[in-house]
C-alpha cells in the first residue's frame, strides 16, 4: 500500500506541473479512444492530431520506435477516416466484421518474427531504450491500427495486450501521464470490444432477418 500511494503521490504531482503538450496529448487521444468505440470516425481527427504531439514527445525521451509508430498513426489516421466514411463495397462505410483464428494466428506469428528482427537490429545498432519491447509494441500496433481502420472486431483485445505492456514502458521512462492513460485504455478497450461485438450481433441478426 505504501508503494501504492508513492506511485499515486508521483503522479499526481507530475500531473500538477505536467508538461503542457503531453496533457494536450493525453486529452486527444481520450476522444480518439472514446469516439472510436462508438464508431464515430470523427475519432480519426482526434488521432491525427494526438499522434502529431506524440511523435515528438517519444522521439526526445528516446522511445525511437514509438516516435516511429506516431508518423505511421498520422497516415493511418487519413486512411481510417476515408474508410470509415467511404470504404466497403457500397462506398457508404465499413460495419463490424471479425477475422477466424486461424487469420489471427498467422498475422501474430508473422508480427512476432518482424518484432524480433527489428528488436535485434534496434539492440545493436541504435541508443533506444528496451528495443525489444518497444519493437514489439511499435510492430503490433501497426498492425493493430490496420484492423481497427477495417473495423475487425477482435482489434481491441490486441490493445488490451499492448496497452499492458506500454504501461511498463512509458513508466520505466518517466512518462507518468501517459502511464496512468495506458491503465485507462485497458479498461476501454474491453468496453470499446464489447461495444463492437454487440453491433456485430445486431448487423448479423439483421442479415438473418432480411433473407
Amino acid at each position: 500500500m505504501t508503494e501504492l500511494w508513492q506511485v499515486l503521490t508521483q503522479a499526481s504531482s507530475e500531473m500538477q506541473g505536467m508538461n503542457l503538450w503531453e496533457g494536450l496529448a493525453v486529452l486527444l487521444a481520450l476522444a480518439y479512444l472514446l469516439l472510436a468505440m462508438k464508431a464515430n470516425a470523427w475519432c480519426w481527427g482526434a488521432a491525427l492530431a494526438s499522434t502529431a504531439i506524440y511523435t515528438v514527445l517519444f522521439w526526445k525521451v528516446s522511445l525511437l520506435m514509438e516516435s516511429v509508430l506516431n508518423v505511421y498513426y498520422m497516415a493511418m489516421a487519413v486512411y481510417g477516416y476515408w474508410m470509415w466514411r467511404r470504404g466497403g463495397d457500397d462506398q457508404q462505410g465499413l460495419s463490424v466484421c471479425t477475422w477466424p483464428l486461424y487469420k489471427h494466428a498467422r498475422v501474430i506469428a508473422l508480427t512476432t518474427a518482424i518484432s524480433v528482427a527489428v528488436g535485434y537490429l534496434m539492440a545493436n545498432n541504435t541508443q533506444a531504450a528496451f528495443p525489444y519491447l518497444d519493437a514489439a509494441t511499435t510492430c503490433f500496433a501497426v498492425l493493430t491500427t490496420y484492423l481497427v481502420a477495417q473495423k475487425v472486431l477482435e482489434n481491441w483485445l490486441y490493445w488490451v495486450v499492448i496497452d499492458f505492456v506500454s504501461i511498463y514502458l512509458y513508466f520505466s521512462k518517466g512518462l507518468m501521464l501517459t502511464s496512468l492513460l495506458s491503465v485507462l485504455y485497458v479498461g476501454m478497450a474491453i468496453g470499446g470490444y464489447l461495444l463492437w461485438r454487440s453491433d456485430w450481433r445486431a448487423q448479423q441478426l439483421a442479415e438473418v432477418e432480411s433473407r
